[in-house]
């Protein structure tokens, strides 16, 4: 039930009174560590990540950046060749994934060292941060003013409520890039279980880059909407109804931990494959592979710029953009 900062690597923590606990740095608003109550009351660290900030700032030198535990923007998930059109004017992005621009491009939200803003403690204790992006950022249009709370209720959920307002008409879509793993992260995910309630997902190129059409699930791998065990590689975006459901699940028989997915976002990412490689060993020495976790990133759909059946990524100036999701833990 409070937080307390560890001045020297800039951890900010979060504790409940049911004994989880949530550790958070400025650098790209990142989750660090989140430690979780199983059943024999022993505590599950259910995400990647590094012992010192110095580990997260060089994993962006990695080939295949993982964006471990990193809050993502502008734009999450990749945009096509970098271009998009607003208002009747041409926009060219940076481009850092091929020849398409991915997760806001070269020196992105998940690079920038945020600003404290508030920290509350007791009961649901919270740690709000905030970024300024400068207007041609990355080259998007407006000045984008963003900030994200982090709370730590006392029912072990993390929520993460996200607020966004701009100078001018831009594009958005910020989302979380946790890889969580309810064995423990110096474990894989292999033999956990994964159910997605979605009946549709955004088909895609090769590139990763959708086509534009949505394609329903039943009767192909996309099908998950009864547990499956999780996939070895994935990295594509399900379309989710606007509710209060549930809308994705993941479960360890051997921890018997559950994780709950709850957000307003029209997408959730599943992305399993990423590699950190064999230089850089993550917290508590471990060394992180391809299976080491599975990411949940609730959004709005790759490329939404560039496809007008698409929900709009569009945040207007004098509007407020808002994102709420929840990651929920118990015990079974």
């Amino acid at each position: 039930m409070s937080i307390s900062e560890n001045n020297s690597a800039e951890f900010y923590e979060l504790t409940n009174s049911k004994g989880a606990v949530a550790k958070v740095i400025p650098f790209g608003a990142t989750l660090t560590s989140l430690k979780i109550p199983a059943k024999n009351n022993q505590l599950i660290d259910v995400v990647l990540g590094f012992d010192t900030v110095e580990g997260y700032e060089k994993s962006f030198q990695l080939d295949g950046k993982p964006y471990i535990g990193a809050t993502v923007g502008r734009y999450a998930g990749r945009i096509s060749e970098g271009k998009f059109e607003l208002n009747g004017k041409s926009y060219q992005l940076a481009i850092n994934n091929g020849v398409n621009s991915l997760h806001g491009g070269i020196d992105n939200f998940s690079q920038k060292n945020w600003t404290v803003e508030l920290v509350t403690t007791g009961e649901n204790p919270s740690i709000t941060l905030s970024y300024v992006s400068a207007a041609g950022e990355e080259n998007y249009p407006g000045e984008l003013s963003v900030s994200l709370t982090y709370t730590l209720t006392e029912e072990n959920e993390l929520i993460l409520d996200y607020k966004a307002t701009t100078t001018e008409d831009t594009v958005i879509n910020l989302t979380h890039h946790s890889y969580f793993n309810l064995d423990g992260h110096q474990s894989d995910v292999a033999d956990q279980d994964l159910v997605v309630h979605a009946q549709k997902v955004v088909e895609t190129r090769e590139d990763c880059i959708p086509t534009g059409n949505i394609l329903e699930v039943a009767n192909t791998v996309f099908d998950y909407r009864t547990a499956k065990k999780c996939p070895q590689n994935i990295d594509n975006t399900f379309v989710v109804e606007n509710n209060d459901e549930v809308k994705a699940t993941l479960f360890s028989p051997k921890t018997n931990l559950k994780m709950d997915v709850y957000t307003d976002q029209p997408g959730v990412h599943i992305y399993v494959g990423g590699n950190c490689g064999p230089d850089l060993k993550g917290k508590e020495n471990a060394s992180y592979h391809a299976l080491s976790g599975i990411c949940f990133e609730t959004q709005n759909f790759p490329d939404a710029p560039n496809h007008a059946n698409f929900p709009s990524s569009v945040l207007k100036k004098g509007d407020i953009y808002t994102q709420k999701t929840t990651y929920k833990f118990e015990a079974l």
